[in-house]
């Protein structure tokens, strides 16, 4: 059986807040490890039936970048959900989602710019 890992490594400032995220995986071409502002990571526990998180961001991630990450997210999410169900409808409604939500965002932006 083949095994592959993933790390995970935050860098924390003296108040214990993300500074810098960094992570590799066995299974990778990449050289070293690689940045990242953001990172969201699921479980699902089979026996409690619960989902299991560690959200992360690090403290010059912009609000933008959030809604960027959160809309491909979520797009991801509707793609994985398709792939492991075949549910079209629910997937359909996952994207719109996705794109009502990131639209919204915009809206937003738009209107605290031109205060």
């Amino acid at each position: 059986m083949a095994r592959s890992s993933i790390n995970i490594d935050v860098l924390l400032d003296a108040d214990r807040v993300p500074e810098e995220i960094r992570w590799n995986a066995t299974d990778t071409t990449a050289e070293s490890a690689r940045k990242a502002k953001a990172m969201m990571l699921a479980f699902w526990d089979g026996t409690d039936k619960t989902a299991m998180r560690i959200d992360l961001w690090t403290k010059d991630m912009m609000v933008d970048e959030m809604a960027d990450f959160f809309y491909q997210t979520f797009m991801t999410m509707a793609e994985t959900y398709q792939r492991a169900t075949q549910d079209q409808v629910l997937t359909g409604e996952m994207k719109q989602f996705a794109k009502d939500f990131y639209n919204k965002f915009r809206e937003q932006q738009q209107k605290t710019n031109k205060l």
